[in-house]
């Protein structure tokens, strides 16, 4: 009985001791964590989008002394010469940048270059108040072809991949515009043109997803304000040269954006997502 109990204790020590070594040879490896998106870089991009602009170009004259004009006539013709012109259109092109992340701020520079595609016309015609029923007509046009931005970028991470900013800086375009005064007294014709590369001011929020390898998309809004200028002329013809009567035209040019895009950010360090 002694010698049974003793095999049985051995084989019982024995089968305690192989689960004893088998739990101490199994372990868990710890998992492999993806790295996060590091911001800063240099980055080139495409974008397309629309724009909603307005214009709002105006016709004022004079009422010197001996000059062609009733004062009568001088109000109405500014009445009449304030105008308003809408134009929207598809906008496109590219982007150029670099990003400095500082932990969950990322701050940042871009310019871009667009096709901007404003173009409008406006025609008003109105009876002088003082010699009805001859009338007076004055005709603008307005256009801008291109868009260039220069903005700094303020943003935050809300995670590793979405950057939230804000952006403010110049806008650039060259803008044109053309006027033509006639009326049906003499008659009399009058014009002006206005082709000037404005400096203006721009500023928008957007938000841009890292979707990796490089690569980022984003969508943006911007506010564009070029600001007024204006020319004028002493080229009134009404019958005769009419030198003493002035013409000032002017125009001013605003519009909003909203386009989407794609970067590519070349190199830059990858930081541990731990």
């Amino acid at each position: 009985m002694k010698k049974f109990l003793l095999a049985v204790a051995s084989i019982a020590l024995g089968t305690a001791s192989v689960q004893a070594a088998d739990l101490a040879a199994q372990y868990t490896k710890a998992p492999v964590m993806a790295p996060a998106y590091n911001w800063t870089g240099f980055y080139v991009g495409a974008n397309v989008g629309g724009q909603w602009g307005t214009a709002n170009p105006a016709t004022t004259t004079l009422f010197p002394v001996a000059a062609y004009f009733a004062d009568s006539s001088v109000t109405a013709i500014g009445s009449v010469g304030a105008q308003r012109i809408n134009s929207s259109s598809v906008t496109g092109g590219f982007t150029a940048g670099y990003n400095w992340q500082v932990n969950q701020a990322v701050l940042g520079l871009e310019g871009d270059i667009n096709y901007f595609g404003f173009k409008g016309s406006a025609t008003n015609t109105a009876v002088y108040p003082c010699c009805a029923p001859d009338t007076f007509t004055i005709n603008s046009s307005v256009s801008a072809d291109w868009l260039a931005t220069i903005r700094g970028r303020v943003g935050f991470l809300a995670t590793p991949s979405w950057l939230l900013y804000a952006t403010g800086g110049a806008a650039i375009a060259e803008v044109k515009g053309n006027f033509a005064f006639t009326d049906t007294f003499s008659p009399a014709t009058e014009s002006g043109s206005i082709r000037d590369t404005r400096v203006g001011w721009t500023a928008g929020v957007g938000g841009e997803y890292a979707v990796g390898n490089g690569w980022s998309v984003k969508a943006e809004y911007l506010y564009v304000d070029l600001g007024r200028v204006s020319v004028t002329s002493n080229n009134l013809v009404a019958g005769a040269a009419e030198p003493a009567q002035t013409f000032t035209h002017s125009v001013d040019l605003k519009s909003n954006i909203v386009r989407v895009g794609v970067n590519y950010k070349f190199g830059g360090p990858v930081v541990a997502r731990y």
